[in-house]
């Protein structure tokens, strides 16, 4: 006798009428969360930053009073702009304060954080954390020190050119030597905050690269150039993008340096900056229009100049 198994049949809970919308909603808000976690930042950013930006596009290109009418002008202001031999004595000053200013700055903070990543020392963490001193030190008492130290009466260098029979030196008095007394003060600001930087890549390398790289036979220069900087060239990159983006839109410095000169920067404008010469000529001079176009000019010219540093860097990785 044979009996034939019929497979059991499939129950399946009886689905309530309600629950697909709910199903529905739960997914919608969990697909829409991420955006409404990063988005207070795109609103702020809108707000403070994409919308001057923008803003500063349009005026550029308006005989702007911030009181009276605004005549559209088109192109007039960068015509202006091109023909003005201040504008091209800013654009001088920023990238001649800029160069001396961030190449020893980085040079220095890179073999510094080499000494700090090898030396025994004690209390290596104090050492490492008084990096940022000058990082968090106002700019105003910055000023206020290195200007005393390059005074030509009563400064510190002053006094050691005597010492030695030289004549002092007025720094401010020629272009390069206010490049110099600026670049210093921006260099003892943040070659702290760039060794830092370096001083935590260098501690994510392992230990046993380095010892592999001894029993091999190489030296400590060698093992610097080959394995150290190999190993940093990201946060070198980042660096010297950020650096050139600081560095070319310099005010704070140029303008405390020289504080009887006003926002000239010295009676020749020796050290006046393009953001100097943008502040003097939108909130001194009451030109907003003019002003913006000068405004629109430094973001092409940091934007190019940032973009060709990150260029010749990633390059340089990839050539090797």
């Amino acid at each position: 006798m044979s009996t034939t198994l019929t497979p059991a049949r499939r129950t399946e809970p009886c689905r309530q009428r309600g629950d697909q919308p709910v199903q529905f909603r739960t997914s919608l808000l969990e697909r829409l969360a991420p955006y409404a976690y990063v988005a207070p930042f795109f609103v702020v950013f809108g707000v403070f930053g994409l919308f001057p930006l923008l803003f500063t596009f349009y005026v550029a290109l308006f005989d702007w009073n911030p009181i009276g009418d605004q005549t559209f002008v088109g192109v007039a202001n960068f015509e202006r702009l091109f023909a003005d031999s201040r504008f091209w004595n800013a654009l001088v000053n920023t990238f001649g304060i800029f160069v001396i200013s961030t190449v020893p700055q980085l040079v220095l903070a890179l073999g510094l954080a080499h000494l700090l990543n090898h030396a025994r020392l004690r209390w290596a963490a104090f050492f490492r954390m008084s990096m940022l001193l000058p990082y968090i030190t106002s700019v105003a008492a910055t000023a206020i020190v290195f200007g005393q130290i390059f005074d030509r009466n009563f400064g510190l260098i002053g006094w050691g050119l005597e010492a030695v029979g030289l004549e002092p030196v007025n720094f401010l008095a020629s272009r390069f030597g206010s490049w110099v007394e600026i670049s210093a003060m921006v260099t003892w600001r943040w070659f702290g905050y760039n060794t830092l930087l370096y001083l935590a890549g260098l501690q994510a390398i392992p230990r046993e690269m380095y010892e592999a790289a001894s029993v091999d036979g190489a030296n400590g220069w060698q093992q610097f150039t080959r394995l150290t900087i190999p190993s940093l060239r990201p946060i070198i990159i980042f660096t010297v993008v950020m650096s050139t983006i600081g560095g070319l839109q310099i005010f704070t410095e140029p303008l405390l340096v020289a504080p009887e000169s006003g926002l000239t920067c010295g009676a020749a404008r020796q050290c006046q900056t393009l953001a100097l010469f943008l502040y003097e000529q939108g909130f001194g001079q009451f030109e907003f229009g003019y002003g913006s176009a000068v405004g629109v000019v430094l973001f092409f010219v940091v934007v190019i100049a940032a973009a060709l540093n990150f260029f010749l860097a990633t390059r340089t990785r990839g050539g090797r």
